[in-house]
């Protein structure tokens, strides 16, 4: 049975060609035929009729359509299993996974399979869906990951449109469906090389510890031995509990969040470190620095890593409006010579606008601020040159001058 051949208009006819995998809605896709349903697959072509690819349908979406193939393909466990399959050796040949049972299997775009993403979590594993198209293709997705991997279980989350309610009202609760197998232990322990965090795949939309930032971990352990951390929207601790079996002298952790505070310190103890010795504050980050400034605290290393949006009973945090007064505020609490490491998976954000953030923050707090390492996601996380939507994350690691330092070790002048 041959699936219907649609129409594109000029202008996503040139980003096809460019690899770009995404139709976005437009005055062409709204001619289409009402009957195609999400998940439906059709044959993209030009206005002059010439054949560009297969795309998987999504008709109530921005992204109505995702590119899977430039051939006319159908999706089985052939086709799938041999993506599948290349995604493995991808990571098997770059990626040292020998002491780490948590890492990304399917980076959507990044592996050819817009819209589908697949995460292990020690043996379980967790497939997030980011258009509805791939929801009647389940059953042959589940049936490839366990001739792959026969996991113990397959839990299931699509991620709403909308994730901003959902994050506020549901963030405590289970969210999607098991697929396959055992439903996945709540809370249940992974490792990330010689640490350990407790992940819960079932509730809300985020599992406790966020993949993508492992390589970024690796970093920031090696910059604080013997340093008196803060950590900024600390969320379940994951950093501040590698900065702890790095050597730091003392972390401390800040979120809003009482659930995630006492997560935190089970992560310190799950890792034989006694949270006593660290500090943890719950509340509002900006209210907390204010208060440690007044308290003239002052601090060798600082993160932050703030969610795109976030709220509190004072108010909403917003990073494409809030990232450089958190900035500003933190280069305050920092000490001269001191490192500060930004964060940021805000998508619409690039780099060199996440740069333009850190120069306004440096230039509130009247001090000098210089990038000493500039990275992104872990390898795990590849993206086509093609889609630059890909490369979301954003990790700086800049040095605040200590201009006394800087004073002595500046050469003599030649008579």
């Amino acid at each position: 049975m041959k699936f219907p051949k649609l129409t594109v208009g000029p202008d996503t006819t040139r980003m096809l060609g460019l690899g770009h995998p995404w139709v976005i809605a437009d005055r062409y896709t709204r001619s289409w035929p009402k009957g195609i349903k999400s998940g439906d697959l059709a044959g993209l072509e030009s206005e002059d009729g010439r054949f560009l690819g297969t795309a998987m349908i999504d008709p109530q979406d921005r992204v109505v359509a995702r590119l899977i193939d430039r051939e006319e393909v159908r999706i089985n466990s052939d086709w799938l299993g041999q993506r599948l399959q290349v995604a493995i050796d991808l990571r098997s040949c770059h990626l040292d996974l020998d002491e780490t049972d948590a890492y990304r299997i399917v980076n959507a775009e990044g592996d050819s399979l817009p819209g589908l993403v697949v995460d292990r979590y020690g043996d379980y594993l967790l497939v997030q869906t980011y258009s509805e198209c791939w929801l009647p293709h389940l059953p042959t997705v589940v049936g490839c990951l366990k001739q792959q991997f026969n996991p113990k279980g397959v839990w299931h989350k699509p991620r709403p449109r909308q994730t901003r309610n959902l994050k506020t009202s549901r963030e405590d609760r289970d969210y999607g469906k098991l697929l396959l197998g055992h439903s996945p232990p709540q809370p249940m322990q992974v490792a990330e090389r010689d640490l350990r965090f407790w992940v819960d795949l079932k509730s809300g939309l985020h599992t406790g510890l966020f993949l993508d930032q492992r390589e970024n971990r690796d970093l920031f352990r090696r910059h604080c031995a013997g340093k008196k951390v803060l950590n900024l929207f600390s969320y379940t601790g994951a950093f501040s509990v590698t900065a702890a079996v790095g050597g730091a002298g003392q972390v401390v952790s800040v979120d809003a969040s009482t659930r995630y505070m006492e997560w935190s310190r089970e992560n310190f103890s799950l890792n034989r470190i006694n949270p006593k010795r660290h500090r943890f504050e719950v509340g509002d980050c900006l209210a907390v620095m204010e208060q440690l400034a007044v308290e003239k605290e002052k601090f060798d290393v600082v993160f932050i890593d703030p969610p795109s949006f976030s709220s509190t009973k004072k108010g909403k945090f917003s990073t494409r409006k809030g990232t450089s007064a958190i900035i500003a505020a933190s280069l305050g609490l920092l000490r001269p010579g001191g490192l500060l490491f930004a964060s940021s998976n805000h998508q619409k954000t690039s780099a060199a606008d996440y740069l333009k953030e850190l120069r306004r923050g440096a230039l509130q707090a009247g001090t000098e601020l210089r990038i000493i390492h500039q990275t992104s996601q872990g390898a795990d996380f590849p993206f086509p040159v093609t889609f630059p939507e890909g490369s979301y994350l954003k990790f700086m690691v800049s040095g605040k001058p200590d201009r006394h330092f800087l004073a002595k070790s500046t050469p003599p002048k030649k008579k």
